[in-house]
C-alpha cells in the first residue's frame, strides 16, 4: 500500500490596513515579503469606507497568494462635517468589527487558517475581535518605536495631567527615547476637548491586547529606543517589538519611462536637487505655499517640488484625496503668478505624485524637504538623503524630534516659538527662513554634517535588509512563532497568545 504524503497548506496571515498610502504602502511591501520569502499566503483586508484609488495602488502589484478584501462601507453621516481625520477613521474600525469578525471566521474555517493575525497602528480595537476568536494578534506598526512608545504612554498622561499637552512645563522623558516637548506628542492629543482625545486614550489601552508589535524601524535610527523596550518588554510591561524595518518600495527599473521628472534629473549636477514633498496627505495653506515659493525662488537652489492642493483649513487635507473639492484645476495654478516661468531654469514643479523612492535614489538629489512622514524618513534614510524636517500633523513632528536629534542627525529642524505647530493656527514659516533652510541644507555646513550622517544611517539601513541582519532576524522570531504547530480547543479554534509578554 502506498501512501501518499499529505502536504499541509502555506501558513495564512490577515493584515489589517488603515486607508491612507503611509499605511498601505508597508502592509502590501510586508506581506509580499511574506509571500515571497517566508513560502506565506496572505490576505490584506481594507476599508471601504475613505480609500482612494491612489491610496489603494499599491495593491495592484501584489503576487498571487496575496489576496484583498474590503469590510463593505458603514455610515459616517451622523459625524460632524470637520471631524478629526482620525475620528472618522476610528468610527469606521468600531463600526466595520462585526464585518471583520465575520471574515475572521471564514477564513479560521478554510484549510489553511489563520497563523496571525495584524493589524494597523490605527486599528487597535480589532485585536479584540482576534482574541475573542483565539487568533494569534499583532500591530503592524507603521511609523517609529518612538511614536509608539508615547502612544502607549497617553493613558497614562491623561492621568496624571490637567492642562493641554502643548502647555506642559517640562519635557516628556520616555524610556530610550529623545525628550519631548509636550507640543512635539502626537497633534491628536493636544486637544482634551476634541472629540479624538479620548479616542487616542483608547487607542494607547488598546495596543496592550497586542501579542507583540511589529515595527517599520531599525537599529540605526532606533537604537537606544529598541534596547529600552526590550528591558520593558522582559519585565512584562509592554508586549514585545519586532523591528523588521526598513519595509520600503524597492527601486523600480522602469520608472523613467513613466514620469518625465527623472528625465529633468538626469540633466542636473549631482547633489544639486533639493526634493520637496509634504506626500500623500499633508496639506499647506494658501500663504505658506506662497511663502515656500517664495523661499525656494530666493534660495537660488535646484528644486524638484510635488505641488499638492492647497487647505487653509486643515493641513490633512489631501489624506483622503482633494481632487474633487478641485475638480477641473491643477494645483500648480495656486502658485505664485510666474513662479513657474521664472524657476523655469532652476526648478520644476509637479503636480500631485511623483515617483519618490526613484527620486531619493537619484544622484542629483542631494536634500529632501520632508513633513516626516515615517515612509518617506525611512526612504530618505535608506538613499543617505538628508532632511529638512518640515511636520504637519500626526505623530510627525515626534519623528521630526527623532530625526533631527544627535542620535540620528538625518535632519535639519528649530522646534518653532510657538507652542503650536509649524502652518498652523496662524504660525506661517516666512520665505526668508524657507530660503535659509533650503540653501544650508544644499550647501552649509550643518547640511554637510547632516549629509555625513546620512550615509552613516544609509549604511546601517543596508546592514538591517542584509542577509543574517537584525532585521532578518527579528522577522524569523516572529515568524517562527506563526509556523509552529497551533493547539486547538474542542470547537477547533487555534489557542492564540503566542508571543505574549
Amino acid at each position: 500500500m502506498t501512501v501518499v504524503p499529505v502536504h499541509a497548506p502555506a501558513p495564512h496571515v490577515v493584515l489589517l490596513t488603515s486607508p491612507g498610502a503611509g499605511h498601505v504602502l508597508p502592509v502590501a511591501e510586508f506581506a509580499t515579503r511574506l509571500a515571497a520569502d517566508h513560502g506565506f499566503t496572505a490576505t490584506i483586508v481594507t476599508y471601504t469606507n475613505l480609500s482612494s484609488p491612489a491610496h489603494n495602488s499599491p495593491l495592484a502589484s501584489l503576487p498571487p497568494c496575496v489576496s484583498v478584501a474590503a469590510l463593505p462601507e458603514v455610515p459616517l453621516d451622523d459625524l460632524p462635517a470637520d471631524a478629526h481625520v482620525l475620528t472618522r477613521i476610528f468610527t469606521v474600525v468600531n463600526r466595520t468589527l462585526p464585518h471583520l469578525r465575520d471574515l475572521l471566521r471564514s477564513l479560521l474555517d478554510s484549510p489553511s487558517g489563520v497563523a496571525a493575525f495584524l493589524t494597523d497602528m490605527l486599528c487597535p480595537a480589532a485585536l479584540a475581535v482576534a482574541r475573542e476568536l483565539r487568533v494569534p494578534r499583532y500591530v503592524f506598526y507603521t511609523s517609529s518605536l518612538i511614536s509608539l512608545v508615547s502612544l502607549l504612554y497617553t493613558p497614562e498622561l491623561a492621568r496624571t495631567t490637567t492642562c493641554e499637552c502643548r502647555y506642559l512645563p517640562e519635557p516628556v522623558v520616555l524610556p530610550g527615547c529623545v525628550p519631548l516637548h509636550g507640543a512635539d506628542l502626537v497633534e491628536p492629543v493636544q486637544n482634551r476637548s476634541d472629540p479624538v482625545y479620548p479616542l487616542m486614550v483608547d487607542l494607547g489601552i488598546n495596543y496592550l491586547l497586542a501579542d507583540g508589535f511589529i515595527v517599520n524601524t531599525f537599529d540605526a535610527m532606533e537604537h537606544e529606543t529598541l534596547v529600552a523596550f526590550k528591558e520593558l518588554s522582559d519585565r512584562g510591561v509592554y508586549p514585545p517589538v519586532y523591528a523588521v524595518g526598513p519595509f520600503i518600495r524597492s527601486v523600480s527599473a522602469d520608472a523613467g519611462c513613466k514620469h518625465s521628472c527623472l528625465r529633468w534629473l538626469d540633466e542636473q549636477p549631482e547633489g544639486s536637487v533639493l526634493y520637496v514633498s509634504f506626500g500623500s496627505g499633508g496639506s499647506l495653506s494658501m500663504e505658506q505655499t506662497a511663502e515656500l515659493a517664495a523661499g525656494l525662488e530666493a534660495s537660488e537652489q535646484k528644486f524638484l517640488w510635488v505641488v499638492h492642493f492647497p487647505s487653509d483649513k486643515d493641513r490633512s487635507a489631501g489624506y483622503f484625496g482633494t481632487s474633487a473639492d478641485h475638480a477641473g484645476n491643477d494645483p500648480l495654478s495656486y502658485l505664485p503668478d510666474g513662479f513657474v516661468e521664472r524657476t523655469s531654469g532652476t526648478g520644476l514643479a509637479v503636480p500631485l505624485w511623483a515617483p519618490q523612492v526613484e527620486i531619493l535614489n537619484h544622484p542629483a538629489v542631494g536634500g529632501f524637504l520632508s513633513h516626516c512622514g515615517w515612509n518617506s524618513a525611512l526612504e530618505s534614510a535608506a538613499a543617505g538623503v538628508p532632511m529638512v524636517a518640515w511636520p504637519l500633523f500626526a505623530e510627525q513632528r515626534v519623528n521630526a524630534v527623532l530625526v533631527s536629534s544627535d542620535r540620528v542627525g538625518l535632519a535639519l529642524w528649530e522646534r518653532p516659538s510657538s507652542a503650536t505647530s509649524v502652518d498652523n493656527d496662524g504660525v506661517v514659516v516666512p520665505r526668508g527662513e524657507v530660503a535659509e533652510l533650503a540653501r544650508e541644507l544644499m550647501v552649509g555646513k550643518k547640511g554637510a554634517l547632516a549629509r555625513k550622517k546620512a550615509g552613516q544611517v544609509r549604511d546601517g539601513a543596508e546592514m538591517a535588509l542584509a542577509p543574517g541582519g537584525p532585521q532578518r532576524r527579528a522577522l524569523a522570531a516572529v515568524i517562527s512563532k506563526w509556523k509552529a504547530p497551533v493547539m486547538t480547543d474542542d470547537n477547533h479554534q487555534p489557542h492564540g497568545g503566542t508571543g505574549a509578554v
